[in-house]
C-alpha cells in the first residue's frame, strides 16, 4: 500500500482489496469512537487496544512507513526513468485487482451493471480532469487532507493524483520536505478527519448494499486504467516541490503512435511481459484469500 499511494494514479486502496484486508481495515478504521475513549477509561489500555484493533493497524502502518522509506523510493525512480515499464507492471495488476472485486459480485443485474459502468466512467472521467493551481491556505491544505486520503482508501482512486488534480501535491512535498510541521499538522488533521468519518461511509455501505458497493469499486478500479497506461506522450509540464520538471498534461497513445510521436521504443515486448507478471502477482494474491 505504501508503493501505492507514493505513485500518483494508483490506489493503496486496491491492494488492500487484492490482499483480503479492506473490509477488516475499514471496521478498524470505524472503531475510532467515542466508545474506545470510554473503554480506555473504564476498562483500561488493553481493552481499548483490543477493540480497536490497534494490533492490525499498527502491522500495516508499520509496513507503509517502511515502503515509503524504501521501496517506495525505487518505485518512484523507475517512474522517473522506466515509466513505461512501471506503468505496465501496475496496469496488470489493477486488471487482477478489478477481476479479485468482480469475482465476489453475485447475481448480476441491471441495477449492478450500470452501477459497475457509473464507477469506471466516473473514475475515468477524474483521471482525464487537467490538474488546478489552488492557494496552499489552511484551509485548502486541510481540505486537501480530507479529499486525498477518502480516495486513497477507495480502489481505483488514487490519493496522489487528487492532491495532483487539486494543485496541492507540489506543496504538501515541499512541507514535507522543508520539514513544515504547522502545514504538515494541517494537512494530517484534515486526513485524521477524512479517514474517520469516510470509514463510517464505507463500512454502511457494505453492510447494507455490498453487492452495489463491490460493483461501484470495480467499476472506479477499470476506469482508472485510463490513467495507468503505458504509453503517455506529454502535452505539459509542471514543476514539483523539489524544483523539478514533470508531466502536468499527458494524452494516451498506442505503442505504434508513441513510436513515431515521441519517437522513442515503446519497449512492447517487456511491457507486456510486466504486465503479464503485475497480472498473476494481482491473481496470486487473490487465491489466497479464495
Amino acid at each position: 500500500m505504501g508503493v501505492a499511494d507514493a505513485v500518483p494514479g494508483v490506489s493503496g486502496g486496491t491492494i488492500a482489496f487484492i490482499t483480503g484486508i479492506y473490509e477488516e481495515l475499514i471496521e478498524t478504521l470505524k472503531r475510532f469512537n467515542p466508545h474506545a475513549v470510554k473503554l480506555l477509561f473504564t476498562q483500561g489500555p488493553v481493552a481499548c487496544w483490543q477493540y480497536v484493533n490497534a494490533g492490525f493497524l499498527c502491522a500495516l502502518l508499520t509496513g507503509i512507513l517502511i515502503s515509503l522509506v524504501s521501496v517506495a523510493h525505487l518505485a518512484l525512480y523507475l517512474l522517473e526513468h522506466h515509466p513505461i515499464l512501471i506503468w505496465s507492471f501496475f496496469f496488470g495488476l489493477i486488471i487482477a485487482s478489478t477481476w479479485s472485486v468482480v469475482r465476489h459480485i453475485k447475481g448480476w443485474s441491471t441495477n449492478l451493471a450500470s452501477t459497475f459502468v457509473l464507477g469506471a466512467l466516473l473514475a475515468y472521467f477524474i483521471t482525464e480532469q487537467t490538474p488546478g493551481m489552488l492557494e496552499p491556505t489552511s484551509l485548502m491544505v486541510f481540505m486537501a487532507g480530507a479529499v486525498a486520503i477518502c480516495a486513497m482508501i477507495l480502489p481505483g482512486i488514487s490519493g496522489s493524483f487528487i492532491l495532483l488534480l487539486m494543485g496541492m501535491y507540489a506543496p504538501v512535498l515541499g512541507a514535507i520536505k522543508g520539514l513544515e510541521w504547522v502545514t504538515l499538522g494541517i494537512f494530517a488533521s484534515g486526513c485524521a478527519v477524512g479517514l474517520l468519518s469516510f470509514s463510517r461511509v464505507l463500512s454502511w455501505a457494505f453492510h447494507h448494499h455490498r453487492m452495489l458497493t463491490l460493483a461501484l469499486l470495480g467499476g472506479f478500479m477499470l476506469g482508472s486504467l485510463n490513467k495507468v497506461w503505458p504509453w503517455k506522450y506529454t502535452l505539459a509540464y509542471t514543476i514539483n516541490g523539489k524544483g523539478e520538471e514533470v508531466p502536468l498534461m499527458q494524452d494516451n497513445l498506442l505503442p505504434g503512435s508513441y513510436e513515431v510521436v515521441a519517437g522513442l521504443d515503446p519497449q512492447l515486448w517487456p511491457a507486456l511481459g510486466l504486465m503479464l507478471i503485475g497480472g498473476l502477482l494481482g491473481w496470486l494474491m487473490d487465491r489466497q484469500q479464495a
